[in-house]
């Protein structure tokens, strides 16, 4: 007997590990005019073992009875195979727990017997994730929400992958999302050059959204249409510094676009008053007059104007 030690080999489990490798594939499936044809065989059914079982219990021959019978669970099992498919539902057909295919076509239609069949829905659907509060690119908390327009693509997946491919789409949408936003900054301000903003790219950072979610989606074989921002907000805890930061920055582009407009205008009227000769200025009378314009023209206030009777350099 044999001291070595046994060796086992198993399938690991983990990111790459063992996994629903089913794809959806067409089930055996009847048209419309193999349906009628169906019903018509079981009203023929039908009607037989009525006669049958009527001609058996008016005559000395009882064993009538039992073709009556086979002719009716005959009728009954052909009804089990008719199905109708709405459009925009499938059909996923097992047997015993085999997977057949999924029955695509819409309308009457007829199926194998002994089947079970799941109905499940291919329509488009969307939903909103949940307000997300999330850091970004550069630590501050922001509150986001998306929403999500998906489909089934594959009825198999859908059905055998996951165990309830709602909540699967529902919980990786979120995980996708707070991926999505922690990569960029709130604003334009922090951003890197290069760099796009939540606030200032949200086409782009919608389809950067939209190819997390499908590689994540893609096990439960169901396809994004289309993601889109919902709601984007700096945190409440920091809403108002943001806020008074914004103020800010819009003041100081103000500012800057006043102090260009008004040393264009000083410009402008030194050279008007010198090219017509009205007077001669020396450093000191441009300097002077340089600063009451710009003083005029950069205030917040409406000027008060002095009258100087007397001399300059008095």
């Amino acid at each position: 007997m044999s001291d070595d030690p046994v060796t086992v080999e198993s399938t690991p489990v983990g990111r790459e590990g063992t996994r629903v490798g089913v794809r959806e594939r067409p089930a055996p499936y009847g048209g419309t005019g193999v349906a009628i044809a169906v019903v018509a065989l079981i009203l023929v059914l039908l009607v037989g073992a009525v006669g049958v079982f009527i001609g058996g219990m008016s005559s000395d021959t009882p064993l009538l009875v039992a073709p009556a019978a086979i002719m009716v669970i005959v009728g009954l099992i052909l009804a089990t195979t008719l199905v109708v498919v709405a459009p925009g539902h499938t059909l996923v057909v097992q047997l015993f727990g085999r997977y057949l295919g999924t029955v695509r076509a819409t309308g009457l239609g007829v199926v194998p017997p002994f089947t079970s069949r799941k109905r499940l829905s291919v329509r488009v659907r969307n939903f909103e994730t949940a307000e997300l509060k999330v850091n970004d690119a550069v630590g501050n908390p922001v509150n986001i929400a998306a929403i999500i327009v998906w489909q089934v693509a594959d009825t198999a997946q859908a059905t055998f992958a996951v165990e309830d491919y709602e909540e699967f789409i529902a919980t990786q949408a979120e995980s996708a999302l707070r991926h999505v936003s922690t990569t960029h900054p709130y604003d334009g301000d922090d951003a890197q050059p290069g760099q796009t903003s939540l606030r200032g790219s949200t086409d782009i950072v919608a389809d950067e959204l939209a190819e997390q979610v499908a590689a994540r989606a893609a096990l439960a074989g169901i396809e994004i249409v289309e993601t889109r921002i919902s709601s984007l907000a700096y945190a409440a805890e920091i809403a108002q510094a943001m806020l008074q930061r914004q103020q800010a920055s819009a003041l100081l582009a103000a500012r800057e676009k006043i102090v260009e407009g008004a040393v264009g205008l000083v410009e402008n009227a030194l050279s008007k008053l010198e090219e017509e000769g009205v007077v001669t200025l020396d450093d000191e009378r441009r300097a002077s007059m340089v600063s009451n314009l710009l003083v005029v023209l950069c205030s917040d206030s409406r000027t008060t104007p002095v009258v100087n009777t007397g001399s300059l350099y008095a």
